[in-house]
């Protein structure tokens, strides 16, 4: 980019961040430095900007004092605050949203679920384990195809609480 980092790229690493559950994301361009990290664990984000000392002309060195205030506006919109619960993967096996191929699953999305209710199964080492609702809520997210791998801690679920 010719302007170090503009306003839309800001917009699209909040989104990235949000998207994938980033605790801390952090990127260097055009001498500049965005460092976003959520703040809390309350759904907020703190991007603080700052320039990096490299060899730059001096047309170049103001261009981070926007991108400073510009990034905390971009994350200050954000419309009535929604609780999400994330379930995660407590094991290392294959993802299935039904008890049998062709069974209706578990949990869709838009489903309201109570805690404790089995939302997937997690074959592993030929065991089916089941995965229950930490909470009570509606789904809001699947994170995993039908019959995929997933890894320890990998979302599976986002549940919307409240």
């Amino acid at each position: 980019m010719s302007d170090a980092m503009n306003l839309d790229l800001i917009k699209s690493i909040l989104e990235l961040v949000r998207e994938h559950d980033l605790a801390e994301f952090e990127i260097e361009q055009d001498g500049v430095k965005i460092r976003v990290r959520k703040a809390g664990g309350q759904g907020t984000f703190v991007a603080p900007a700052a320039p990096v000392t490299t060899a730059v002309s001096p047309s170049a060195a103001p261009a981070p004092i926007p991108v400073a205030a510009a990034a905390p506006e971009a994350a200050a919109p954000e419309p009535d605050p929604v609780d999400l619960a994330v379930i995660k993967s407590p094991i290392v096996g294959t993802f299935y949203r039904s008890s049998e191929p062709g069974a209706r699953a578990f949990a869709e999305v838009g489903d309201v679920v109570k805690k404790g209710q089995v939302l997937c199964i997690i074959e592993a080492m030929k065991l089916m384990n089941e995965i229950e609702s930490d909470c009570d809520g509606e789904i809001a997210t699947v994170y995993v195809e039908n019959g995929k791998a997933v890894q320890f801690g990998e979302r599976l679920f986002a549940v919307r609480v409240g």
